[in-house]
């Protein structure tokens, strides 16, 4: 990756704010505002500018919980904040890598619990860790954790 998230955000920004694009200006700031805030946090611990898989993690967690407004707002009959929360994910998405598909997630899975020798469900966190440590960006650990456990015959 030339280009670090950081600039990507300054320059989408500036771009959505030329286009007049009021929805992903909005975004943007969100995204900017968020990732200040995750800086600050981690001053503390000596560290001035989070790391980029951090900010993936950020990046994630913003796009789940709109995920999780979009579904009590449809419950809750709201067609129009649902559409916005959408549109916002798929902003947020766009800096994200490529997703896993179904079968390169299985054969990643397959290659983790060959990598770790591991045998039974009790060894899942071992080739949870595996995964995360070789496939973090790409990979959606919510959707890993139940192919290991059959992969594990849990």
């Amino acid at each position: 990756m030339a280009e670090d998230l950081r600039s990507r955000f300054t320059a989408a920004l500036k771009a959505a704010m030329l286009a007049k694009d009021v929805a992903r200006t909005s975004t943007l700031r969100m995204i900017t505002a968020k990732l200040k805030d995750v800086d600050i946090a981690a001053r503390p611990s000596g560290v001035d500018k989070v790391p980029e898989e951090q900010i993936l993690a950020m990046l994630r967690g913003m796009a789940k919980s709109r995920r999780e407004s979009v579904e009590l707002y449809r419950q809750g009959n709201r067609p129009e904040l649902a559409a916005k929360e959408e549109a916002e994910i798929a902003v947020i998405e766009s800096f994200l890598p490529q997703q896993m598909d179904e079968a390169a997630m299985r054969a990643a899975v397959a290659e983790a619990v060959a990598e770790t020798g591991a045998s039974s469900i009790k060894e899942m966190g071992k080739v949870m860790a595996a995964l995360k440590a070789k496939h973090a960006a790409s990979l959606d650990m919510a959707k890993a954790g139940p192919l290991v456990k059959a992969a594990l015959g849990g």
